[in-house]
């Protein structure tokens, strides 16, 4: 059984021991008996390894791996597998894949539940002179309205909220008690590049069988908004990353190099090719999706799920979250309930960059032989990436840019996890004890890799959970919140303070 924990309280107060045990002291006796006796030394740690755990997010965040660039492989995930030892994982294994190699490991505790973990250790690119402070420093930085964070690419995205996960199986440690379940650890070095060979990971049959005994999966994340309210999805869409090129050679037109471009008066342009292509793939609104049956395994949302949007987006400030994303309006000047209803329900076809031709200082006079556009696809269930891309690759042969290369880089089909599985119902009564009031949201916009576990063979259910707050992830000046100045939104021990927490809900 959990014990209340007053959201009025300020971090430093609510995990010393001695706020512990007044508020054991504050339940009734019977209550009390329950209270797991360990849980109050385990949250009294927290707060005397308040600097280390600072200390390793920033060391982790001065190693970056780079799918894309295949950068810090083998560093990445031997890096990895350390930290997992560090915070008790024994039999900690490199899992080697047809690409970069995944980390598993054991926490076996001797309890009755058994829980699977997912973590990713690569994070996105980055571009130094767009951020504010050194993206690999993870420097200690003042952000207006929220406190003291930690910026750093990964620094949310997803090695802050890891860190603190890890934390709390360390003040599990520190305080000489046992967890309340047992763990299997399954990581991954490639989520950024779609997760291209995480499925290798999954089914390798060590791995494997050791999934099959949990009774779900949950990524650790920084569940609360700048004004300190939570939201539990029920699952992601799905995604297809892949390039499109356009090139003088496949197409049969055009240069097969860089020409000058005064010979655009006499030779076909790629570059113009792809532009054409690209611009059939949605309607006169520069946003629909136009592939032919696109939409056809779409499932609408169903009148409960528009009830959670309704729900939310009553209680959810529209000029918090634009602020926040840097945009004025919505598309299709959609007021703030009809924008969040598109967000939940619209699959789309997203231009991520565009590359052709000198794109340095100046001009450069040429007509390039080679155009690449990197897309990806957001897919809502019952879609799948298969039958999207290939949907994709039809639309384009018929409209006639058959010619063009379609390099499918990564992706996944979407998940869904039922709100009555034990994992759910076991976060919202986490969540309501740590003094929020979490809100059920069908699916996350965003992507990961979790129909591994919510499809067959495992068909577990599977979610995110944690305290705290962070933002920016793909984007310059990503942070993770350390210390707080708003009551409502956790810092970095209330979010190692929520994991404790909810490992013993989950026993």
């Amino acid at each position: 059984m959990t014990h209340p924990i007053d959201p009025a309280l300020s971090r430093r107060d609510f995990l010393t021991a001695s706020a512990a045990a007044a508020v054991l002291a504050a339940l009734p006796g019977g209550a009390r008996a329950a209270a797991c006796p360990g849980k109050a030394a385990v949250l009294a740690e927290i707060p005397k390894m308040h600097a280390a755990n600072i200390k390793r997010l920033q060391d982790w965040i001065a190693l970056p791996s780079i799918a894309a660039e295949n950068r810090n492989y083998p560093q990445g995930p031997e890096y990895m597998a350390q930290l997992a030892r560090d915070a008790g994982f024994t039999g900690v294994q490199i899992v080697p894949t047809a690409g970069n190699p995944g980390v598993f490991g054991r926490l076996d505790a001797g309890a009755p539940t058994t829980v699977g973990i997912y973590f990713m250790y690569d994070v996105k690119q980055f571009v130094p002179e767009e951020w504010s402070s050194p993206p690999l420093e993870g420097r200690l930085v003042q952000k207006e309205g929220l406190g003291t964070v930690c910026m750093g690419r990964g620094a949310v995205n997803q090695k802050g909220p890891e860190n603190s996960f890890l934390s709390a199986l360390m003040a599990f440690k520190a305080a000489g008690c046992k967890l309340p379940v047992n763990l299997v650890l399954v990581c991954e070095g490639e989520e950024e590049i779609g997760s291209p060979h995480f499925g290798e990971v999954v089914r390798a049959p060590e791995v494997l069988a050791e999934l099959r005994k949990c009774m779900g999966v949950f990524m650790p994340e920084a569940g609360q908004d700048r004004d300190g309210g939570v939201t539990v999805s029920l699952g992601a869409k799905g995604v297809v990353e892949l390039e499109l090129v356009s090139s003088g050679e496949r197409w049969g037109r055009g240069p097969k190099h860089d020409v000058h471009s005064s010979l655009e008066a006499t030779v076909d342009s790629p570059t113009w090719h792809l532009v054409q292509a690209l611009n059939t793939l949605v309607t006169a609104d520069g946003h629909t999706p136009a592939v032919e049956g696109f939409f056809e395994r779409a499932t609408p949302l169903s009148d409960e799920q528009k009830n959670m949007i309704r729900e939310r987006v009553a209680r959810t400030s529209e000029a918090t979250v634009r602020k926040t994303l840097g945009v004025d309006r919505w598309v299709h000047d959609a007021d703030w309930l009809e924008s969040q209803m598109l967000l939940e329900s619209q699959p789309t076809i997203n231009i991520e960059g565009l590359v052709a031709g000198y794109t340095g200082p100046g001009g450069k006079t040429v007509l390039p032989h080679r155009a690449v556009a990197k897309i990806d696809m957001r897919l809502v269930p019952d879609m799948t990436a298969a039958d999207t891309l290939a949907k994709l690759k039809a639309h384009l042969a018929r409209n006639g840019f058959g010619d063009l290369e379609v390099n499918m880089s990564g992706g996944y089909d979407p998940t869904q996890t039922d709100q009555g599985s034990r994992l759910i119902q076991t976060q919202l009564a986490t969540y309501r004890t740590l003094g929020a009031d979490p809100q059920l949201w069908p699916r996350s916009a965003g992507s990961w890799p979790g129909y591994l576990f919510t499809t067959a063979p495992l068909s577990l259910p599977a979610g995110h959970f944690g305290m705290g707050n962070g933002t920016g992830a793909h984007a310059p000046d990503e942070y993770y919140l350390i210390e707080s100045t708003n009551p409502k939104v956790q810092g970095l021990d209330g979010a190692v303070a929520s994991f404790v927490e909810y490992l013993f809900a989950l026993s």
